[in-house]
């Protein structure tokens, strides 16, 4: 895909109401400090759009990024940073819960996990949740440039072994460093888009 224009159109916080968007919606969620926002910058070819940061837990809204003016790409509040008082997580669960099931337009669901460590409970839990909620999500295994190549299989291996996916789940490696699995999210969002315009 070219990206012609990616803007930030809206930030949702606890208190917001999610807008009504008419074009269609793919998100990204995932841990703090997983590499999301390198993530969405990577795919937008922008160094700064999503704000990245060495203070985990940074992104406490749901921002929607218009994309070609032709379809969201969602940025969910990272989970399991365990600075964050209890009462707020239970909020932004119930923010995501939510967005999850409210949004009309939303097509997709990107769960990103760190390939270095083995999923964690946190993890887990929102891959089922999500699941639960009626989405097969696509697993982007991160940060693909800190391991040896020679190690990749093995991680992949043990993400499969821990989060037990669903058959046929698709888990692309990915790096934020040398932009490896691009292409291959861009083909799954444009495949979604494409069914969508039919």
């Amino acid at each position: 895909m070219i990206i012609k224009q990616a803007e930030l159109e809206t930030v949702c916080g606890i208190t917001s109401r999610l807008p009504e968007n008419t074009k269609p919606e793919v998100a990204f969620s995932g841990k703090s400090n997983v590499g999301k926002s390198s993530l969405i910058n990577g795919l937008l070819n922008r160094k700064s759009l999503a704000r990245t940061s060495s203070q985990p837990g940074k992104t406490q809204t749901i921002n929607f990024y218009n994309v070609n003016k032709q379809f969201y790409l969602v940025d969910l509040p990272g989970y399991g940073y365990a600075k964050v008082a209890q009462e707020i997580k239970a909020k932004w669960g119930k923010m995501i819960e939510n967005y999850l099931h409210g949004s009309r337009q939303l097509k997709a669901v990107f769960l990103l996990i760190d390939i270095r460590h083995e999923p964690s409970a946190n993890d887990q839990e929102m891959y089922n949740w999500i699941v639960h909620q009626g989405y097969e999500p696509i697993i982007i295994a991160t940060k693909l440039d800190k391991i040896k190549r020679s190690q990749v299989q093995k991680q992949l291996k043990l993400l499969r072994e821990t989060l037990r996916p669903v058959t046929g789940t698709r888990i692309i490696p990915f790096s934020a460093e040398t932009k490896q699995g691009r292409e291959e999210i861009w083909e799954i969002i444009d495949g979604f888009l494409k069914e969508e315009s039919v």
